[in-house]
């Protein structure tokens, strides 16, 4: 197992390519889903593990038989076979992304993702995992965070821990950067790849598990980024706010950017305060600060080099893949 934290060169014999595939426990509109698998077979995935949180009818005819693609649907039965379904989602994906791992057969690396993340790579991606050497059993991609209500192709890119990024952030969020992680409202880890075929082993959302201690591998996999829409407009952003602040990624059990005894709240109590003081308008101006694609930000992201422009194209790809939809 290497403990290395940069990507090493191939060794001897090793293939020229690889296959992947990921897993997905999907609760989203069924033009959605079906966007996110898609994209992902253009993309050059083998298997597309999808486990549905909710039924969809819609989506099952365009799913079920399809060759690359395994569909579970994660009813009463289904989690009576597991001792029962988790209240939290997050338990809920990790369980699905194990059962799935065990399931992935003979490909080389396996993702697990949300519906709402989209790997994006300038080379095929199995060509950048190819010379991965066989002894690495981990590879994370970093995340880049999209930019809120424009025409959905620019990103803040992800900053590395370093000395110099707290002073990168609070120059990009002026107002609200010291209490941002990166000056992302999502996660930072990142998705990992990860090699099938280990023993006692399980997924967490942003790490893998062997016999219950973290696998360590390649800590940023250059050459493929994770294209994560995590508030796509501010209506979207709101609607799922109060979720969020409950039960998601804003939950009040979450550490702090930075210790509270130098003033560092997390993302529950700085949402918590904000709405005290001044309402939804508040969360407005928080998000046109931090989330809006404006062209100030898009300024000040390329002033640090941190603004991409992808489009993904996805209505495109659903079009190639799943021709009969009319969704």
């Amino acid at each position: 197992m290497s403990d290395s934290n940069s990507q090493s060169g191939s060794s001897v014999g090793q293939p020229k390519t690889a296959t992947w595939g990921l897993v997905a426990t999907v609760l989203a509109p069924a033009g959605d889903i079906l966007r996110f698998a898609a994209y992902h077979l253009e993309k050059g995935a083998a298997q597309i593990h999808l486990y549905l949180d909710a039924a969809c009818p819609e989506v099952m005819p365009f799913l079920q038989g399809h060759p690359k693609i395994r569909v579970t649907l994660c009813d009463d039965a289904y989690w009576t076979e597991r001792k029962g379904r988790p209240e939290a989602h997050q338990p809920r994906q990790t369980k699905n992304a194990t059962h799935a791992y065990y399931r992935s057969g003979k490909i080389d690396w396996l993702i697990h993702m949300d519906v709402d993340e989209f790997l994006v790579s300038d080379r095929n991606i199995a060509d950048v995992l190819a010379p991965i050497p066989d002894d690495t059993l981990v590879a994370r991609v970093r995340p880049m965070e999209q930019l809120s209500g424009g025409a959905g192709n620019a990103f803040k890119y992800f900053i590395p821990t370093s000395p110099e990024r707290s002073r990168t952030v609070r120059a990009l969020y002026p107002t609200y950067g010291p209490y941002l992680k990166g000056g992302f409202l999502s996660h930072l880890g990142g998705k990992v790849f990860v090699r099938p075929g280990q023993k006692k082993a399980q997924f967490r959302i942003h790490n893998f598990l062997q016999e219950g201690e973290v696998t360590k591998g390649i800590d940023h996999l250059m050459g493929v980024d994770l294209a994560h829409c995590h508030a796509k407009t501010w209506d979207a952003w709101y609607a799922s706010y109060r979720y969020r602040l409950e039960k998601g990624s804003y939950r009040s059990d979450l550490g702090p950017n930075k210790s509270r005894v130098f003033g560092g709240m997390n993302l529950h109590e700085l949402f918590t305060d904000i709405e005290a003081k001044d309402g939804k308008a508040g969360l407005r101006g928080f998000f046109d600060e931090v989330c809006a694609d404006t062209p100030e930000l898009r300024a000040r992201l390329s002033q640090f080099n941190l603004l991409r422009e992808v489009n993904l194209d996805l209505n495109a790809t659903l079009s190639t893949h799943f021709p009969n939809w009319r969704g």
